[in-house]
């Protein structure tokens, strides 16, 4: 953490509300100290050393995410979601061992630290959970993470015994819940209805109310074939069924929620349950459009996520808001639906109450330092007429220059600091290579 003090100046976006043109914000240690005019920070803070940047965010919140899923970016495109899953991902899963798993975690924080993304909820795998701990910890970024567990209908390789998947959550419940100076958190990870046995689903409850502060985080109601599958198995809807075995709540994020019902969204809405919208994935899996309007006139907490990188295929969260929006506008015929400055909300104080962080979300005076910069030396910056609309609908990933989350920096000027991003790079392009689809063209061939 930078204990002695550092002044961030630049048009500085507070919330989806307030943008100061000529500000700064203060940061001391893990906390924001002040946050207003450039000139009065400066006096209040002169012994603080300046940087500067363009515009200056709240740290963007993945509100689904697939880190370890980083090795198939690409590899099965134009596939629906069950084929893409068991036929392409699950099998990828399945055969990494725990150094590609840590190659393929720290690939994702990577990303992440590159393109503004500070903290994330993160669905990981069956196996070497472990890994994917260690490597958020160490790269800096905040995050709720949490292994998977899938205890019937599943490939070989990750299908578990029920009590020895749960002992297992439990055990790194307690090794790495609030670790990393409670950076990182924990969420009890099922990973879908299809594939968790009822016992799996309601043991997921038990250890979450066991341990104060751990989350459950699964995904639900995604696509049609899913939730005929949910039904035959249990005479009820997806998130009826969740809602049955305990896995609804304050506590609960549900990635997807695209096909739900009326009595579904009742639920949702009186639990206070937590929906992660993730348009890219949905449209490139033609698994539909989910509807975020409904559910945000209902009072549902929306956040917003990438999903993994096999179906979006980027963890840009600047492309995602983009999307977030577009879609939405589409589906109801209405320009005016979801509008800048509620899809800025989903990505950063949405996404954090979802990942039951408080203080975040926000360049707030007293609220936890975690602090975006970016550029906007490009073309498609100019000009700037509203910079709430250039963050949705023109900014990217690449545009981001400085990236705190703690009062740490893990990346300055476009250089990442907490890590060798050009090794983390080379060993995932290296370990990627067995997955390369045998009837992939070859770069830099042609016929």
């Amino acid at each position: 953490m930078n204990e002695s003090g550092l002044c961030l100046s630049g048009t500085v976006v507070a919330d989806s509300q307030t943008v100061v043109h000529d500000g700064a914000v203060a940061v001391e240690g893990s906390e924001i100290v002040a946050v207003g005019a450039r000139e009065d920070v400066l006096e209040r803070y002169p012994d603080f050393p300046e940087q500067s940047y363009d515009v200056l965010v709240p740290g963007v919140v993945g509100g689904h995410i697939h880190s370890v899923q980083s090795l198939g970016r690409g590899i099965a495109d134009d596939a629906e979601l069950l084929d893409w899953l068991f036929d392409h991902v699950l099998p990828m899963e399945a055969s990494l061992s725990a150094e590609e798993m840590r190659a393929a975690a720290e690939l994702g924080y990577l990303e992440m630290i590159e393109s503004g993304t500070t903290t994330c909820i993160d669905h990981l795998s069956v196996s070497h959970a472990d890994e994917a701990f260690e490597a958020a910890g160490e790269l800096g970024i905040r995050g709720v993470l949490g292994k998977v567990m899938m205890d019937k209908d599943s490939p070989d390789g990750l299908q578990e015994d029920t009590e020895e998947a749960l002992a297992e959550t439990e055990r790194l419940v307690q090794k790495y819940h609030g670790s990393f100076d409670d950076r990182i958190r924990y969420a009890v990870t099922p990973r879908f209805a299809v594939s968790c046995t009822e016992e799996c689903l309601r043991g997921s409850r038990r250890i979450a109310d066991e341990y104060d502060g751990v989350r459950i985080h699964t995904h639900a109601s995604e696509n049609q074939d899913e939730i005929a599958t949910v039904e035959a198995e249990t005479g009820m809807r997806n998130v009826e069924w969740l809602h049955e075995v305990g896995l609804t709540g304050e506590d609960v994020v549900l990635a997807h929620c695209v096909w739900t019902d009326e009595r579904e969204r009742e639920i949702l809405a009186e639990t206070g349950t937590h929906v992660t919208y993730c348009p890219s994935s949905n449209m490139k899996l033609a698994s539909g459009v989910a509807p975020i309007v409904d559910y945000l006139d209902r009072g549902i907490n929306v956040a917003l996520g990438n999903d993994g990188p096999p179906c979006n295929n980027t963890l840009d969260p600047f492309t995602e808001m983009r999307q977030a929006s577009l879609l939405q506008k589409v589906e109801a015929l209405d320009p005016e639906t979801v509008p800048a400055e509620e899809i800025f909300e989903m990505a950063t104080v949405n996404g954090a109450r979802a990942a039951g962080f408080d203080r975040l979300g926000k360049l707030k005076e007293g609220w936890r330092a975690d602090v975006v910069g970016l550029s906007t030396d490009v073309t498609r910056a100019t000009p700037i007429h509203d910079v709430l609309s250039h963050l949705v609908f023109a900014a990217r990933g690449d545009d981001v220059e400085f990236t705190m989350v703690d009062g740490e920096v893990l990346q300055q000027e476009g250089t990442v600091t907490v890590a060798d991003a050009e090794e983390i790079r080379s060993r995932a392009a290296e370990f990627a290579e067995q997955y390369t689809p045998e009837d992939a063209p070859v770069a830099g061939s042609a016929d």
